[in-house]
């Protein structure tokens, strides 16, 4: 029997597969995909550390991407109104049939498309958080890490390190070179200056595939030939995730300068120092109240 034969025998001709237009295939859906946001939290509290994550994405998010968030509000109320014409109708015909077909489609409606979703690592204190359009990770990552550094309120209890990946990929060479290319295209359009000095930041866990090497070695042969590798004094960091079978890359300043994204520690150096400013300040007024009354 001809291999034709076998295949139609078997249920058919197989998919073909796809690729990108740089010629690299377009792997199946991951159990991790997409842009998103890596967080390392408290062991055991993995799945606490995903609720909280919740709330400060969505509030981050209806502030930075507020159109996204009227257009939700929006089909909300013309949905509520819809209800209370439909309701007005139903009393007006007594129809039960009617209400209950009214009824069904209700509970049949697909649900909106959520902008963050958690993705399973099975891996204790590890977290990835996926972001859908508009929603850019990297953004709203540095507008958390600025609101902490201004107010030392890191709205989360469990949560210690964020790292946003511009998007994944399927950990192997050929993906990973594509992915980088993709993803310094529009920060090197958006911040045209030819001499940065840089610094790869790598984290690999749960991977033996690929040596951590040749991973940076696959980087930085898609940098721009003007940027300069500097380990002590970087102004762009190229953030590389390697978690399992997938790779993530994020680009990203000023990462030294805010401890790594580590909202904890942010957080608690700011305190440290209203703290320290403070009791300047109580010292410098009791001085003042015993220079007033001597």
């Amino acid at each position: 029997m001809s291999d034709a034969a076998k295949r139609s025998r078997e249920g058919g001709e197989r998919p073909r597969k796809r690729y990108r237009s740089d010629g690299t295939p377009i792997w199946g859906k991951r159990a991790i995909d997409g842009p998103g946001i890596w967080a390392s939290c408290v062991k055991g509290k993995e799945k606490q550390t995903v609720g909280e994550l919740y709330d400060l994405f969505e509030g981050l998010a209806s502030e930075l991407w507020p159109e996204s968030a009227a257009a939700d509000a929006s089909d909300d109320e013309e949905g509520r109104r819809n209800a209370l014409d439909d309701g007005a109708v139903e009393e007006e015909e007594v129809d039960l049939e009617k209400q209950i077909a009214k009824e069904l489609a209700s509970i049949k409606r697909p649900r909106k498309e959520q902008r963050f979703a958690s993705c399973q690592t099975n891996t204790p204190c590890v977290i990835f958080i996926s972001c859908k359009a508009p929603v850019d990770p990297v953004e709203l990552v540095l507008k958390h890490i600025e609101n902490v550094t201004e107010t030392g309120v890191t709205r989360t209890r469990y949560t210690h390190r964020l790292t946003p990946v511009a998007n994944t990929c399927v950990a192997n060479v050929p993906e990973i070179k594509s992915l980088a290319q993709r993803v310094l295209k529009p920060f090197v359009a958006q911040n045209p200056d030819p001499n940065f000095r840089y610094k790869i930041e790598i984290k690999v866990r749960n991977h033996n595939t690929i040596p951590r090497q040749t991973i940076i070695d696959t980087i930085v042969s898609c940098v721009p030939s003007g940027w300069t590798v500097n380990l002590e004094n970087a102004e762009v960091f190229i953030l590389v995730e390697v978690f399992k079978s997938v790779c993530g890359i994020g680009i990203v300043k000023d990462y030294y300068a805010h401890q790594k994204f580590n909202v904890m520690e942010i957080a608690n150096l700011k305190n440290a120092e209203d703290d320290r400013l403070g009791d300047g300040r109580v010292t410098a007024h009791e001085h003042a109240a015993g220079d007033r009354e001597a």
